[in-house]
C-alpha cells in the first residue's frame, strides 16, 4: 500500500456480492476494498492534457503522486488486515494511515499507477508498511479492478501478503553472500573457483572401461592428462590472484592461462588427477606456476571440492599461497649448508658426504685432485686479508669453471681445495689439471697485480682401494708439487713461507 487514504462509510459486501462477505472477512490474507475512481479521473485528465510519459510527468512534480494517492478511498478491510496492522477497527486503521504508509511509499504508488496507465486491470508491487506500533512490515501487494467496474474503477480489491520473514531471510542471505564475497575478494591468498565436472566425467569414463591402475594409464596416455587440463573451467578468481600473477584484469588472466600453467605443471596436475581417482577430494601440494610477467612462483596449493558438490565436482576451490620467498630462503640455507660463501665452491661438509657416497656407489674409477693455493699466507701477511680473500675468490672462479656435474670442486681448508671426479681415469684427470692451468693463465691476464698459482696432485682409485687412500696419495703429490714451486721461487721470503707451511 502506498497512499494516504480516506475512508468512506463501510460497504456491505453481502448486498453487492451475495455470500462473498464472509469469505472476505475470514480470508487468511489482508484484504482491502477500495475506490479508485478518483484516480482514474485524474489519469484521464492527464491523458487529455497530452501526457504520454507518465513516469516523467510524476517525477517532474512529486505532488502529482500525492494528489493521486489522496483520491483513493478505503471502503472495507477484513479481520486479517486489522490484526496485521494492529488496529481495533476500520476507523482506527484509517485514522492512522500516516503511520502505516510513510517514507518512500509514494514511489511504490508510481509503479502501481504505471501499470494502470498501460491499461491493465491488475497491478502488483513490493513495499514496506508499518504497524500502528511501528513494527516494519515487508509486503507483497496485488490489486485487481473487480469485474463490472473496469470503466470507473469504483471497486478495487487489494490483497496484502506479509513477506517480512521472507524478506528478512533474503536480506540475511544477501548480507551473508556479501560477507562471503568480501572474504573471497580480499583474502590474502590467491583463490580460484573452478568447475571440475567435465574432469569427473572423463575419469568415470576411464573407470567404466575397466582401467584399475590409473598411474600406468597416464604413463601410456599422457594426452589424457592434457585433455583433463583443457576441460577445467575457471569460474572466478579473487583480487589477490590478479596481483600475484601480474594480471591487469580477470579476462586477461583467463585468456593467458597457458603462460601461467606450463613446464612441470603437467606432472603436478597428473598427481592431482591420481589423487582424485583415489577419492581424495581435498589435496595439498607444492607447485610452480608463472606470472604473466614471466616470474617463477613457488606456491602451496590446497584443492578442495566444496561441500554439496561431491557428486559432480561442479564447484571446486583452489587456494594458492605464495611461498616463493620461503623457498628462496630454504634454497639459500641449503646452499650455505653445502657451499663456501667466499669462493662459491662446495664446502668441506659436502666434500665429506660426497666422498662417502662415492665410496659406496661410485661410479668408478674415481680421480681426486688436491689443489693448494700458492702464496696465500704471504699475501695475507704483506697485503692484508682483503687481498687474500680476493685471491681465494679468483681460485673459486677457476675451479668452478674447471668442473661440471657430476664432478665437484670443494674448499676443504684455508687454502686447500679438492676435486672429486667420478668415472674419471688417470688420463682424464691429467686433462682436468691441464685445463686448470689454462684457466689460471687466463685469470691472471684478466686481473692485474697478484698472480694466481696452484700446486696440484691427482690420484685415481684402484679396484678395491678406499677413497681415503686415494686422497692421501693425491695429497702427497700436491705437497711434492708445492715444494717444487717454492724451491724454484727466486723470492727468499716465499721460500721461507714454504718452510713454515701455508695458512
Amino acid at each position: 500500500m502506498s497512499h494516504s487514504l480516506q475512508s468512506r462509510p463501510a460497504v456491505s459486501l453481502h448486498s453487492e456480492h451475495g455470500n462473498y462477505a464472509e469469505m472476505f472477512e475470514l480470508a487468511p490474507v489482508s484484504l482491502w476494498l477500495e475506490d479508485f475512481s478518483g484516480v482514474k479521473q485524474l489519469l484521464d485528465e492527464w491523458r487529455r492534457a497530452g501526457v504520454t510519459d507518465l513516469r516523467g510527468h510524476l517525477n517532474e512534480d512529486p505532488r502529482r503522486v500525492q494528489a493521486s494517492s489522496d483520491r483513493i478511498r478505503v471502503l472495507q478491510v477484513n479481520r486479517k488486515t486489522l490484526s496485521l496492522f494492529e488496529a481495533s477497527d476500520l476507523a482506527h486503521l484509517v485514522g492512522n494511515l500516516g503511520l502505516i504508509f510513510r517514507n518512500d511509499m509514494l514511489k511504490t504508488h508510481i509503479n502501481e499507477l504505471l501499470q494502470l496507465w498501460d491499461g491493465r486491470t491488475e497491478f502488483s508491487s513490493r513495499a514496506v508498511n508499518y504497524t500502528l506500533s511501528g513494527r516494519r512490515l515487508d509486503i507483497q501487494l496485488k490489486g485487481s479492478v473487480l469485474p463490472g467496474y473496469e470503466e470507473n474503477w469504483e471497486r478495487v480489491l487489494i490483497a496484502v501478503e506479509d513477506v517480512t520473514e521472507l524478506e528478512a531471510a533474503r536480506r540475511r542471505a544477501a548480507l551473508s553472500e556479501e560477507y562471503a564475497r568480501g572474504l573471497f575478494e580480499h583474502s590474502p591468498v590467491s583463490l580460484w573457483v573452478e568447475d571440475f565436472s567435465s574432469v569427473k566425467s572423463l575419469l568415470e569414463e576411464v573407470r567404466a572401461r575397466g582401467i584399475h591402475d590409473f598411474r600406468v594409464f597416464t604413463d601410456v596416455h599422457p594426452e589424457f592428462v592434457e585433455r583433463c587440463m583443457s576441460e577445467i573451467r575457471v569460474i572466478d578468481v579473487n583480487q589477490h590472484t590478479l596481483e600475484l600473477f601480474a594480471a591487469p584484469d580477470k579476462p586477461t588472466l583467463l585468456r593467458r592461462l597457458t603462460e601461467v600453467f606450463r613446464d612441470d605443471m603437467r606432472d603436478n596436475f597428473r598427481e592431482q588427477l591420481i589423487d582424485l581417482w583415489q577419492g581424495k577430494i581435498f589435496q595439498q601440494r607444492e607447485v610452480v606456476n608463472y606470472s604473466l610477467s614471466g616470474d617463477e612462483l613457488n606456491l602451496h596449493l590446497q584443492f578442495s571440492v566444496l561441500p554439496g558438490h561431491e557428486h559432480d565436482w561442479s564447484l571446486v576451490q583452489v587456494a594458492l599461497t605464495d611461498i616463493t620467498a620461503r623457498k628462496k630462503a630454504e634454497a639459500y640455507l641449503e646452499y650455505l649448508g653445502k657451499h663456501d660463501v667466499l669462493t662459491k665452491l662446495y664446502n668441506r661438509t659436502f666434500y665429506a658426504d660426497e666422498l662417502n657416497r662415492l665410496e659406496r656407489k661410485g661410479p668408478f674409477p674415481v680421480t681426486i685432485v688436491v689443489v693448494d693455493l700458492n702464496g696465500l699466507k704471504a699475501v695475507n701477511d704483506q697485503l692484508g686479508h682483503a687481498a687474500g680473500d680476493a685471491l681465494l675468490r679468483r681460485a673459486g672462479e677457476v675451479l668452478n669453471e674447471a668442473v661440471d656435474k657430476p664432478c665437484y670442486a670443494a674448499r676443504i681448508g684455508g687454502d686447500e681445495f679438492a676435486l672429486l671426479l667420478p668415472a674419471t681415469d688417470e688420463r682424464e684427470g691429467a686433462a682436468v689439471m691441464e685445463n686448470i692451468d689454462k684457466l689460471v693463465e687466463i685469470n691472471n691476464q684478466f686481473y692485474s697485480g697478484i698472480s694466481l698459482s696452484f700446486s696440484m696432485g691427482a690420484a685415481t682409485s684402484q679396484p678395491g682401494e678406499r677413497l681415503e687412500s686415494v686422497v692421501k696419495r693425491a695429497d702427497l703429490l700436491m705437497y711434492e708439487a708445492k715444494r717444487t714451486y717454492y724451491a724454484a721461487s727466486p723470492d727468499p721470503v716465499m721460500r721461507a713461507y714454504s718452510d713454515e707451511g701455508s695458512s
